[in-house]
């Protein structure tokens, strides 16, 4: 109630306006009808919210003890069910102690719901907040889920909700399938322009070996164009490293640093949104990438000591990257550039992490093609014919204008 009320004085004053509403919220007007009788799993984390901040995992918490809804499991993946947990940290399977539902942990040793963690469960329903990259790691956890549950022949419910980065927006590298991985299992850009349940449907359809039977609850009035701001929705951080919607912005480009020995900014307040190491001279770098008149963003010298991660307490140099213009900002290519500028200019100090950076590009065509002092037009070349494939292999699946 407190919620409610504190929800209904922002509208009053014009703080917040939402003109999205997202598949929980349809969930929720329509009293959760679809769940009545069947015993429920859920598969959400602590960034999937309605708009009224509330989420998920608390809307199916009030249903079950108002005795409308069975929620006999539940299911998280990376970085658990509050979102806390570091990237790559395990996550173990325990009881929820409000509850008294288990959760079963999807990422660590056993990455696909097994048969005892499904045998109370009659229908699993799926709210995950994806931020629009190929590596962020829910899409590969779906998945699985959708493989389980069609062995199983339990029904999947996906709530929607909109891509951060917009529907219309694709770029980078399609994944070639020798460098499927967990941060990336499907063949599909860096940047997909495809909602969660698009996804859902389209890796169901063609992906899964038994389909699974599945239903998606679509989100109202959003359409493939919007930006984030348009929907009015609230960024919730759907990892440690994911808190501000700023970081998103970053992210299908900024990640590709992780694959050299150059510091993300992971243990600083602003990862994915720095980038350096201590051999760099960030003042000289800046002007070198400002001349180069990137458009959509702009360079600024920044000193930083990681706390955790690459360099940790050691004092790094290099750039904060600013999105000065999202509508033409491309951070893929934005954030290759860097990572070439910087090896160009410092040959003997900067070291490719190859095993984790052709994993993340989905191939290892783009480091061999960088070593071979190709340009940053010539390697992406070739993303715009994997542009042209894939807006044919998703057009099937796509829900919204």
């Amino acid at each position: 109630m407190q919620l409610d009320r504190t929800f209904a004085r922002a509208v009053a004053i014009g703080v917040h306006r939402v003109t999205v509403r997202v598949g929980l919220d349809v969930l929720a007007a329509d009293q959760f009808a679809p769940l009545r009788q069947r015993r429920v799993g859920l598969f959400t984390h602590a960034g999937a919210v309605d708009s009224r901040l509330q989420s998920a995992y608390r809307g199916f918490v009030a249903e079950l003890r108002a005795s409308r809804v069975t929620l006999t499991a539940l299911f998280t993946g990376e970085h658990g069910l509050s979102g806390a947990a570091d990237a790559g940290q395990a996550i173990p399977t325990l009881i929820d102690p409000s509850t008294g539902v288990p959760v079963h942990s999807l990422y660590g040793d056993t990455l696909r719901p097994t048969p005892d963690m499904l045998a109370d469960v009659d229908v699993i329903v799926c709210d995950v907040q994806d931020v629009g990259a190929r590596f962020y790691t829910f899409t590969s956890t779906l998945g699985y889920v959708l493989e389980a549950a069609g062995d199983a022949g339990i029904e999947v419910i996906v709530l929607d909700r909109p891509n951060p980065l917009g529907g219309d927006r694709i770029d980078g590298a399609m994944l070639h399938p020798d460098y499927a991985s967990f941060v990336g299992r499907f063949p599909q850009p860096i940047q997909h322009g495809m909602t969660i349940g698009e996804l859902a449907a389209w890796i169901n359809s063609v992906h899964n070996p038994t389909p699974a039977s599945l239903s998606i609850i679509p989100c109202l009035d959003w359409k493939r164009a919007h930006t984030w701001e348009q929907t009015g929705l609230m960024w919730v951080p759907t990892s440690p490293n994911m808190s501000h919607f700023s970081t998103v912005q970053h992210y299908p480009g900024a990640c590709l640093v992780e694959g050299t020995n150059l510091s993300e900014g992971r243990g600083t307040a602003l990862p994915f949104e720095i980038v350096g190491a201590p051999f760099v001279d960030g003042e000289e770098l800046a002007e070198r990438l400002n001349a180069q008149a990137w458009m959509g963003c702009a360079f600024r010298p920044h000193t930083f000591s990681p706390s955790a991660s690459k360099w940790a307490g050691q004092r790094c140099h290099g750039v904060q990257v600013h999105c000065t213009d999202p509508r033409v900002f491309l951070p893929i290519r934005v954030w290759l550039g860097v990572v070439m500028a910087i090896r160009a200019r410092y040959p003997d100090d900067f070291t490719w992490i190859p095993a984790i950076f052709d994993r993340l590009m989905g191939n290892a065509d783009v480091r061999a093609a960088i070593e071979h002092g190709e340009t940053l037009r010539d390697i992406s070349a070739a993303w715009d014919d994997d542009r042209d494939r894939w807006m044919f292999a998703r057009q099937p699946y796509l829900l919204y204008e």
